[in-house]
Formats: structure tokens, C-alpha cells, sequence
């Protein structure tokens, strides 16, 4: 429990982090909190649902909202995608709009000045500023230098360079406020929910570019046996018989990978030994399908 005087100094709020595909929201979303609560990878649209997480120090606590990328939906997924991000902008106190310095075009510059008319605190952050010579950075910077943001600030999501200033600058301009959560609270995601991300994470960044963005995970048993020990069942959708073949491997070696890097990280989560069965099934058009996206957690709240 806070005093009264530390309440009156305490500093909280919500802050949402938006751009195109694959600038790396999730990945500042991790670095930010401290821990690892959503998925990575260098596929585009890794991220499907809001991401949730918890950063607190002794002053403030602020809430971090990580979203799936700014784009043209043409799926039913993409809609419920598109949706995620509306809904993450309503009742924040901040805005974060991430720009990767190595691939600037269009579409960010257009997502840029959409955003500019935001009315809530807002930063543009400037990252990968680790892939770039610091002479080509001033020149980036000075591009955006009629931007109307209340900051623009270069960031490495990845090394943690600039993110301690990106922290300092977020809680001196959030309100007073209360403490929203626990302080061993990192996220609101059910643990279930993160051990079907964790899967897909791994079938992410180990197939093939045309398999990942038909690919969904449904959780079809979680059950802890013990202190020590866990069994679960899940099942790995895909929208091609061809797909399916490629996701188990030659005699199930790449069934296997999957299942080992996942399991790795599930254990770390859980902090109990862990049993994973995967089953590998297809769904021809599962993300044109309102029932299927119900059923792997894409839910529609309104």
C-alpha cells in the first residue's frame, strides 16, 4: 500500500504503441517491461491480439499496450487485427508511434501523419538506431522534423539504447495517478494464452515464408499434475495440405523443433517441467471464418 505522500507522486497511465508490420513494437514491448510477454519474430503481423504489459518502478507504473501492425485488412483475421488497434487507442494517456530507421517509406510516413492528429501525449520513436551510421540517423531525424509530436526520440528496442530516456520522458508527462496493477503483475494474459503464442512464435520463425500467416494455435489441454510438472496439448491449424507437411518435417523433425524451442520457453514461463504434445491439423480458410477465429481466441468485442 502506497502513503498518502507517495501517491501524491506517483505517476500512471496507459500508453499504446502503434506502426506498420514488423518495426518492432513486441520487441520494445519486452524490453520495456523487463520480460518477455509477447511474441517475436521477423515475420510481419507476428503480433494478432493487444499485448498487455506492466512496467513499474518505484515512482510510476505504465501500462504498455503493444498492437498488431497498421494495415489493409483482407481477411477476417486482418478486420479483427485492424479492430485490436481501434480499440487500443480509446482512454490512453500516451502514444507511441515506432518507425524503423532501416526501411522508412511510404506508409509510415503515412501512419505518421495520421497519427499526428491524435490528441493525447505523443512520441515518435525512431528505432533499430543500432543498423544505422549515426551521420545517416541526424538525416532521419531531420526528415521528420515538421512532425507534430511532443518528441522524437531514437531508440534500439533490441540493445535497450535510448529506452531508459523513452521511460523517463513517458512518466514525467503522465498524470498522477493510481497503481493499476500488482507489482508482480507483467500482463493480463492468461497463461494459457502465452503458452499458444509461445508455439506459434517458434512455427514463426522456423518454416517457410509461405506457411506463417495461416498458421493458428488452439489450445486443447493445459493441465498442471503437480508442483513440478505440466501437461499440454495443442494443436498447430494450417490452411494447406501441402503446409501441413512442411510443418511436420521430413519423419516429424521440424514437428519436433517446434515443440522443443516452445517447450523450452513454456517451462521458463510455468517453472515446471512440461509435457507438449502437438498435433498438426488443416483448416482450409480458417481466417476468413468467424467461427474459427472464435475458436483460436480472435474474438470480436463489438
Amino acid at each position: 500500500m502506497m502513503n498518502t505522500e507517495q501517491k501524491k507522486n506517483f505517476h500512471s497511465g496507459f500508453a499504446t504503441i502503434v506502426g506498420r508490420p514488423n518495426v518492432g513494437k513486441s520487441t520494445l514491448l519486452n524490453t520495456l517491461v523487463g520480460e518477455k510477454v509477447a511474441i517475436t519474430s521477423s515475420r510481419p503481423q507476428t503480433t494478432r491480439n493487444r499485448v498487455m504489459g506492466v512496467m513499474g518502478e518505484e515512482n510510476s507504473q505504465i501500462v504498455f499496450v503493444d498492437t498488431p501492425g497498421i494495415h489493409r485488412p483482407r481477411t477476417k483475421l486482418g478486420e479483427f487485427m485492424v479492430q485490436s488497434i481501434e480499440e487500443a487507442m480509446e482512454g490512453i494517456d500516451a502514444l507511441l508511434v515506432l518507425v524503423d530507421v532501416t526501411a522508412i517509406g511510404p506508409h509510415d510516413r503515412s501512419i505518421v501523419e495520421e497519427m499526428s492528429h491524435k490528441k493525447v501525449y505523443k512520441l515518435l520513436i525512431l528505432n533499430k538506431t543500432d543498423l544505422v551510421e549515426p551521420k545517416n540517423l541526424l538525416g532521419i531525424i531531420d526528415s521528420f522534423k515538421d512532425a507534430k509530436y511532443d518528441g522524437i526520440l531514437p531508440v534500439s528496442a533490441r540493445t535497450g539504447d535510448g529506452v531508459d530516456v523513452l521511460k523517463r520522458e513517458l512518466t514525467a508527462h503522465l498524470p498522477i495517478g493510481p497503481k493499476y496493477f500488482p507489482d508482480d503483475m507483467l500482463t493480463d494474459q492468461p497463461e494459457r494464452d502465452i503458452c499458444a503464442e509461445l508455439i506459434r512464435e517458434k512455427a514463426l520463425r522456423n518454416l517457410r515464408d509461405e506457411v506463417p500467416h495461416g498458421i493458428g494455435v488452439e489450445m486443447m489441454a493445459m493441465k498442471k499434475i503437480n508442483d513440478h510438472f505440466t501437461e499440454i496439448d495443442a494443436t498447430i491449424y494450417c490452411e494447406r495440405d501441402s503446409h501441413k507437411g512442411i510443418i511436420i518435417g521430413k519423419k516429424g523433425a521440424m514437428l519436433q523443433k517446434i515443440g522443443a524451442e516452445a517447450r523450452a520457453d513454456i517451462e521458463a514461463l510455468l517453472d515446471t517441467h512440461v509435457n507438449l504434445q502437438l498435433w498438426v491439423k488443416v483448416r482450409p480458410g480458417w481466417r476468413d471464418s468467424a467461427e474459427d477465429l472464435k475458436t483460436l481466441g480472435y474474438v470480436q468485442n463489438r
